[in-house]
């Protein structure tokens, strides 16, 4: 149908009250990533604004570094502080309505810490000193001083409180698991062909490393932050107070907010730390995608078995299915969440000259890429609480390949060899002529030990060697998840 010929009767989606999430993290999937709209939304960046815009005010009166300030009172500094502390709803129309005016995010904060600064006689006591400090709101600052250090809060709060907790608790799952079926032996499969048996724990165990090791890097990652004015110079600081150390007071208001100072800049905060980041976020997300795809297949191939739901569908026509949904959801979500941090990444890291825009946009980004993680960390853990072990089926595929043994009867031949006993040469090609493309049988395997020649101690340990046996030290191996 021509778009022309769209039905004039349908009702615009975009005026239903209330309003319809065009993304489906506010929409579909809003209570697995809920929690991160406190630190990564529109309303937590303005309330970290003015949150730098208060403690810059704190710090500039308790350092006295502007002559003529007047020290503020401990209940003059919570007057502040509670301005933060009950950033709600009044006060994101309120700053919302201030922005439709000035047309300017940061300003607008100014405008509104301004105002709550007015009304302080009344609010606090009528001989509070709060309307003196005034104009030290937004002082000297340039909008992206407040901005990095709002985005350094609002993404170390993110990270810390909300999206490492719920890796960290996947990752301790995953371990679990590894430990629960640690000495469960399994046929490997390496290009997808039997290989040397190993343990269903100890390749679960390899995937919990694998998640810990980032885990490690992210938790070591540093949150920068500066404030330095508009060009990085201290001009209009130097202006304005020329006796005031300001490195000093930039730094220890930087490391107040428990972030790392970064002395040289230009109007922006250059956004290494979060490339740095982000790439190990996005690393431990494709490990995470490794873990989903290998327990899909796993699930495919029987090694794991579904629980099923009451009551949930798996097809719409073929009732028998309980399909892995849980796996490829966090496949897909991991994808784009990577995709999101690649681009945050490698655009973050460059600005034109002084300064440009394009940070402005490209960091309003950043609560999609880590809810996507978020969202995929909560499919796979509530996929992983959902699987039972067919053991009887792994100990089956074991035992239809024998030929597997293959690799161990020709290494204990090159030892036999080496050690002076006579008979044993060629010992790769005689196993590869016996086994390769072939089925075989125990009684096979053994029949072949038997007539090699081999000590008798050589002899006895090959004869009790079976697939199900021949997995090493895979079993002791997921220990040192410890």
């Amino acid at each position: 149908m021509p778009l022309d010929d769209a039905p004039a009767t349908r009702v615009p989606l975009a005026d239903v009250t209330p309003p319809i999430a065009l993304g489906p993290l506010d929409g579909r999937y809003r209570p697995a990533v809920a929690p991160l709209v406190d630190h990564l939304s529109e309303a937590a960046l303005n309330r970290a604004r003015v949150e730098v815009e208060v403690e810059w005010v704190i710090h500039l009166t308790s350092h006295a570094v502007v002559p003529g300030a007047p020290e503020l009172a401990p209940d003059e500094e919570q007057y502040l502080r509670d301005v933060v502390a009950t950033f709600g709803a009044a006060e994101i129309a309120e700053l919302a309505e201030i922005e439709r005016t000035t047309v300017h995010d940061v300003k607008a904060v100014e405008y509104f810490l301004k105002r709550r600064i007015a009304a302080a006689p009344e609010a606090l006591r009528p001989d509070t000193v709060l309307p003196q400090v005034n104009e030290l709101v937004h002082f000297a600052l340039t909008s992206e001083d407040v901005n990095n250090l709002s985005y350094a809060l609002m993404v170390r709060g993110a990270v810390r409180e909300v999206w490492f907790p719920a890796a960290l608790a996947l990752s301790d799952e995953v371990a679990a698991l590894a430990a629960e079926h640690a000495a469960v032996p399994m046929l490997a499969l390496t290009h997808g062909q039997p290989a040397t048996p190993t343990t269903l724990g100890k390749e679960i165990a390899v995937l919990a490393h694998r998640l810990r090791r980032q885990l490690r890097r992210i938790a070591s990652d540093e949150y920068l932050g500066k404030l330095n004015g508009a060009t990085g110079t201290y001009g209009a600081h130097l202006a304005a107070v020329p006796d005031a150390d300001w490195q000093m007071v930039s730094r220890t208001f930087v490391e107040h907010l428990g972030l790392t100072w970064n002395p040289l800049t230009t109007q922006i905060e250059s956004h290494d730390w979060q490339a740095e980041l982000y790439a190990d976020v996005a690393r431990f997300n494709r490990v995470l995608h490794n873990l989903a795809t290998d327990v899909w297949t796993y699930i495919s191939r029987g090694v794991f078995t579904q629980i099923p739901v009451a009551g949930a569908t798996g097809s719409s026509t073929m009732p028998h299915k309980v399909n892995p949904i849980r796996f490829e959801n966090a496949e897909a979500n991991l994808e784009i969440s990577c995709a999101l941090l690649d681009t945050l990444a490698s655009t973050l890291v460059t600005s034109r000259l002084q300064r440009d825009l394009t940070d402005s946009t490209t960091q309003r980004n950043i609560g999609p890429a880590f809810g996507h993680s978020l969202l995929a960390i909560d499919n796979v853990r509530r996929g992983l609480r959902a699987l039972s072990v067919d053991e009887a089926l792994l100990a089956r595929e074991l035992d239809a390949n024998w030929e597997v043994l293959g690799e161990a009867v020709q290494s204990a031949m090159r030892a036999a060899s080496v050690a002076g006993v006579p008979g044993m040469d060629n010992p790769y090609e005689r196993l590869k002529e016996l086994t390769r493309g072939h089925r075989l049988t125990a009684q096979d395997m053994r029949d072949f030990v038997d007539g090699l020649g081999l000590p008798a101690d050589v002899t006895e340990r090959l004869r009790n060697l079976s697939p199900a046996t021949y997995t090493g030290l895979a079993t002791s191996l997921v220990a040192h998840l410890e």
